[in-house]
């Protein structure tokens, strides 16, 4: 067992929500150590000149994602004699509490799909295999990798997860909403906050109800939301050191953006809000005909025009000014990281570079796992998209030269951080706490969380 990195108390392993009752107690007893030699890269291990090797892939996603990655598996065994790769996956609802309990016991997946709110957390307690030798000696190749997020898995002098794509997150409209309402299709590049909210009011208006102008802010993906409004005001939602790096007048002010937009109608009733929130991405109001935006990662675009059945659109965030001059970013749809107790690391690390380099993978995942991180094949795979695809190809090349740098990778306990922010955000739409006691509170949950 390794060493804690920072020699601190244990403390239970991340999960979306926290664990509780008796998983608490189990993480409580049998949390793996962190340690200064976890982080460091492992020698081969079992490799396949020993005999036959069985390593273990973790997921989260839909089933279209777990039947296309149950695909790349048996590509890869077949090309690659002496491997077997066992599939786990889950929704993301659970995920993160049976990769805790699994790491905490000392069963960890070898190669695992991880998320930008816990590679910091997982490195730092030494359950990430430290990527950089790897690198160096060339078994993961990370030449063609995007550069605007190649290196976001890097925590310090070490690389400990690399991305499996790009996306970034932005308004998705239906434009056909918008003309039937009367109102005017937003312009992206002009548009305020305030002109999002009049604009939305305005379709609802127009509509008697039966279409709503926007989703809430601050449910789903609401704390990438504040984050692009945080680091449009020159903030962030963390800063390059792991602290709070925004105000709480600016969480303020955003809060007051999404109760204006409950109060004027932009958005449905409280109730119905939490009730389109919680059947995600299916029951989105643009997917179901029953609004003329949201906010979406423009991977989600397929999904969503699969329910709506009509042809939505990209708008870039709005801003205070309407000067375009946004905070978004492009972010790592999600990451591949290799567990420091993999037995057999280098086979892992081939699998690794396989899934990221791999004209036959990608032809396989396509952009399920956001827009391929090697950008030569991401401009070889976008003819072959469906028009949602290409649509957020389009998209992301039209924005990538106004973008801010991604944020660095957050500290351990920021995946508490959404839960957090959405129940205050319930709280806020049903008149339980008025904005400014929510931000108060908030900060002080979020620094009690980082702690």
């Amino acid at each position: 067992m390794h060493t804690n990195r920072s020699n601190g108390a244990r403390t239970p392993w991340p999960t979306r929500i926290g664990v509780t009752g008796g998983v608490l107690g189990l993480l409580l007893t049998t949390a793996a150590c962190g340690g200064d030699d976890g982080g460091a890269a492992a020698d081969g291990g079992t490799t396949r000149d020993d005999g036959p090797v069985t390593m273990r892939m973790s997921w989260w996603g839909s089933d279209t994602r777990h039947a296309a990655t149950q695909e790349l598996i048996d590509l890869y065994e077949s090309q690659n004699e002496g491997v077997t790769i066992e599939g786990d996956f889950t929704g993301f609802a659970d995920y993160w509490d049976r990769l805790a309990t699994s790491t905490a016991g000392g069963d960890a997946p070898c190669l695992m799909q991880q998320d930008t709110r816990y590679v910091r957390e997982y490195a730092d307690r030494g359950a990430l295999l430290d990527l950089t030798p790897y690198i160096e000696d060339g078994t993961i190749d990370t030449s063609d990798l995007d550069e605007n997020v190649a290196e976001t898995g890097a925590v310090e002098d070490a690389t400990y997860a690399i991305p499996t794509g790009v996306n970034a997150f932005s308004v998705v409209i239906d434009p056909a909403a918008y003309e039937a309402a009367g109102v005017p299709v937003p312009d992206g590049s002009s548009w305020t906050w305030e002109e999002m909210v009049d604009t939305a009011a305005q379709v609802t208006q127009a509509t008697g109800g039966e279409v709503y102008g926007m989703q809430a802010m601050g449910l789903n993906g609401g704390d990438t939301n504040f984050e692009v409004y945080a680091r449009e005001q020159g903030e962030a939602l963390f800063d390059e050191n792991g602290e709070i790096g925004f105000t709480t007048e600016t969480l303020a002010d955003w809060w007051a953006i999404e109760k204006r937009a409950s109060e004027t109608g932009a958005e449905p009733p409280p109730a119905t809000t939490v009730e389109v929130f919680n059947g995600g991405v299916d029951q989105a109001l643009v997917a179901t005909g029953n609004g003329a935006s949201g906010f979406w990662w423009t991977n989600e675009l397929p999904a969503l025009t699969a329910g709506a059945g009509s042809e939505l659109e990209f708008r870039q965030f709005p801003t205070e000014e309407g000067d375009g001059e946004t905070g978004m970013y492009l972010k790592p749809a999600m990451f591949w990281a290799i567990s420091s107790d993999c037995e057999s690391p280098q086979e892992a690390a081939m699998l690794l570079d396989w899934l990221i380099n791999s004209e036959d993978a990608v032809n396989i995942i396509k952009a399920d796992r956001g827009l391929p991180v090697n950008t030569e094949l991401r401009d070889q795979i976008a003819p072959t998209l469906d028009a949602p695809g290409q649509a957020a190809v389009a998209f992301v090349e039209e924005i990538t030269p106004g973008l801010q740098d991604p944020p660095a990778l957050p500290p351990q306990g920021a995946g508490e951080v959404q839960s957090i922010l959405q129940r205050y955000t319930e709280q806020i739409l049903f008149d339980q706490v008025s904005v400014e006691d929510a931000a108060e509170q908030f900060m002080s949950e979020v620094e009690s969380a980082i702690a």
